[in-house]
C-alpha cells in the first residue's frame, strides 16, 4: 500500500497552503478534494455560460502577502486587482456615500456629509491601523495549549510585550478598551453621519449572528482589517479571472514541489490505530496510509463525521459541540445584461464607480434590526447586503457588455423557526432583488440569470457545518487560544498525528491563508518527534 508523509483532507485555500508548505519542506503530500474543482469557498464556477462567478467568497485582498511571497504565487498566475472605489453606500432619498481609493480624496468625500467626520477620519483610520498592526503581531504568536506543554515561545512573548509597550500609553489603553467594545459604541464616539457609521460598522458583523451593538464587534471590525486596509475601510481586491485563480496558483506552487492533488475523491473516515492517525478511508473503501493527516474540514465535521467518537474524550466532544457555527448569510450570484443605476448617486459617480464594495444598510439601527430577525429564527426582510460587481474591474469574467454581481445577504439563519429553506428560497431571492430594485430602479429588468445559495446550500455544496463560511463565528470567546476550543489552539488534536488547518483554527476566518500557513509550521516543527 502506497504511503504518504501527509494527506490533506479538502482542497480549500487553507488546505492547499498547508500542502504547499509541507511539500516545499520535502514531504510527500496528497490532497484529496470531494468536489470536481479545488478552492472550497474560494472557487470560481461558470454556473451560466460565459459568466464566471466567485460562487462563495468574492474578495481576496486579505490574503497574506507573506504567503504570496513564500510560494511565489504571482509567478503562478495570481493577480489581485484593487477596489476602485473602496466603497459605495447608496441611499434611498439622500446623498449616497462614495469613498474613493485615493487617501487624499477620502476626507473630501466624507466632508460632503459632515466636516467634523472628515476632520476625524484620518485619525480614526490611523488608530485602527496601529491597533490592527499589533493584532497581526498577536496572531503571529504561537498560541499556548494543553497539547504542547512548555512550548510557549518566551522570546516571542517578550517581543510582543515590547511591541505593546511601543504602542504608547494612549494607543495601548485604546487597544484594551476598544477590543471588547461594540462597533456601534466605538463609531458613535467618533462620527455623526449615519451612512458613514453603518458603512464602517458592517465590517464588524460580517458573517456574524449578532448586530453592531453586540459587545466585541469592534474586535471583529479590526480582524477584518488585517489585509490591505485604510484602517477604517477594507481595501481588499478581486482576483483577476475570478477568486478561483487564487487556489489554482497555490495548487501550482504545491505541485511544483511535488504535491499530488486529486479531485472527486471523498474521504469518509480517518484511520486511527492505538490513538494515532495512520491514514484515511475513501468512499470507494480504498485506504491510503500516511504519517500525518491534516483536516481542512471544519472542526465539527472532522470530529463528528471523520473520526470515530470513541477515540475522543467526552469533554472534548462537548467543547466541539458547543462551538458556535450558526450560519447567517445567503449568497446570490447574478448575471446582468447591464450595470445597475443607483438613484441618489453623487454627481461625480459613474459606472466605473461600481468597481468596489457596494454597501446597502443605511444606519447602525438598520443593521441591528436585520440581526434581530435572525435571533428569532427568521431571515431579514430588510437585510444588509454586501455587493460586488467583479466584471467592472475584470471584464474577463462576463461576456462583452454584460456583468456578474455577487451579493452576500445578511441575516439569513441556518435554522428557520417554523419553516424550512426549501419553502423560503424564492421568498429570500425576491427579498434581495426587491431591495436592490428600491435603490437601483430597473435592476429587475437587467437580470438574465441568478443563483441563490441559502445557508443550507452552503452546507451541502461546500461541506460547511450549519452553512458557516468561517467554520465558527469570529468572536472574542472563540479566538486566539480558544480557537477551535480552549486547550487545542496549536492545530493539534487529541488524536496523535491528526491536525486541523481550516478557518475554524487560529487566527480565524476570511481568505487569508494564515490558518493553513501556521498549521504547516506547527506540523513541521513537531515532525521529528512524531516520525
Amino acid at each position: 500500500m502506497q504511503k504518504y508523509d501527509a494527506i490533506i483532507i479538502g482542497a480549500g485555500h487553507n488546505g492547499l497552503v498547508t500542502a504547499a508548505y509541507l511539500a516545499k519542506a520535502g514531504k510527500k503530500v496528497l490532497v484529496l478534494e470531494r468536489r470536481q474543482l479545488i478552492g472550497g469557498i474560494a472557487a470560481t464556477e461558470e454556473v451560466f455560460p460565459g459568466f464566471k462567478y466567485s460562487s462563495c467568497a468574492h474578495l481576496a485582498g486579505s490574503f497574506s502577502n507573506d504567503i504570496i511571497g513564500d510560494l511565489n504565487l504571482k509567478k503562478h498566475g495570481l493577480e489581485i486587482l484593487p477596489l476602485e472605489p473602496l466603497l459605495f453606500s447608496p441611499a434611498l432619498d439622500a446623498n449616497s456615500l462614495l469613498v474613493p481609493r485615493e487617501p487624499a480624496k477620502i476626507a473630501e468625500e466624507i466632508g460632503r456629509f459632515s466636516r467634523a467626520d472628515a476632520a476625524k477620519f484620518d485619525r480614526f483610520s490611523a488608530l485602527l491601523k496601529k491597533l490592527g498592526s499589533f493584532l497581526r503581531s498577536l496572531n503571529d504568536l504561537p498560541m499556548p495549549d494543553a497539547a504542547s506543554p512548555g512550548s510557549f515561545n518566551l522570546s516571542k512573548l517578550i517581543k510582543l510585550g515590547w511591541k505593546f509597550h511601543r504602542l504608547g500609553k494612549k494607543a495601548a489603553y485604546e487597544f484594551l478598551r476598544i477590543v471588547p467594545m461594540s462597533a456601534s459604541d466605538l463609531l458613535n464616539e467618533w462620527f455623526e453621519n449615519d451612512l458613514l457609521k453603518a458603512s464602517i460598522g458592517a465590517t464588524g458583523v460580517l458573517s456574524s449572528f449578532v448586530g453592531p451593538r453586540a459587545q466585541g464587534t469592534s474586535f471583529v471590525l479590526l480582524h477584518h482589517q488585517l489585509g490591505e486596509s485604510t484602517g477604517a475601510l477594507r481595501a481588499s481586491g478581486f482576483v483577476r479571472g475570478g477568486i478561483g485563480n487564487l487556489p489554482q496558483a497555490i495548487a501550482r506552487a504545491a505541485q511544483q514541489h511535488g504535491a499530488e492533488i486529486r479531485t472527486e475523491v471523498k474521504v469518509t473516515k480517518v484511520v486511527i490505530k492505538n490513538g494515532v492517525a495512520t491514514g484515511v478511508i475513501l468512499q470507494n473503501s480504498d485506504e491510503i496510509a500516511t504519517t500525518v493527516v491534516v483536516s481542512n474540514a471544519d472542526t465539527k465535521r472532522t470530529f463528528f463525521q471523520l473520526v470515530e467518537p470513541t477515540y475522543l474524550d467526552p469533554r472534548f466532544l462537548l467543547q466541539v459541540k458547543n462551538i458556535r457555527s450558526r450560519g447567517t448569510v445567503a449568497k446570490v450570484n447574478f448575471a446582468l445584461a447591464a450595470l445597475p443605476k443607483f438613484k441618489c448617486a453623487p454627481d461625480h459617480a459613474s459606472s466605473a464607480n461600481l468597481g468596489g464594495v457596494i454597501h446597502i444598510g443605511p444606519t447602525l439601527d438598520y443593521l441591528e434590526r436585520a440581526a434581530d430577525d435572525a435571533k428569532y429564527g427568521r431571515f431579514s426582510k430588510q437585510p444588509f447586503l454586501e455587493i460586488t460587481i467583479p466584471s467592472v474591474a475584470d471584464p474577463s469574467v462576463a461576456p462583452a457588455g454584460k456583468h456578474v454581481m455577487s451579493v452576500w445577504m445578511q441575516y439569513a439563519p441556518y435554522h428557520l423557526k417554523g419553516n424550512n429553506w426549501d419553502e423560503q428560497r424564492d421568498v429570500l431571492g425576491d427579498t434581495v432583488i426587491n431591495l436592490i430594485e428600491d435603490y437601483a430602479p430597473g435592476f429587475k429588468n437587467s437580470i438574465l440569470h441568478y443563483q441563490l445559495l441559502t445557508p443550507m446550500d452552503l452546507e451541502q455544496s461546500f461541506s460547511l457545518t450549519e452553512g458557516h463560511i468561517y467554520h465558527a463565528e469570529v468572536a472574542l470567546d472563540q479566538m486566539f487560544f480558544m480557537r477551535p476550543v480552549a486547550g487545542w489552539a496549536r492545530y493539534r488534536t487529541p488524536i496523535q498525528n491528526l491536525y486541523l488547518c481550516g478557518s475554524g483554527t487560529h487566527p480565524g476566518g476570511g481568505v487569508s491563508g494564515l490558518p493553513g500557513h501556521y498549521a504547516a509550521k506547527e506540523i513541521l516543527r513537531s515532525w521529528p518527534r512524531e516520525k
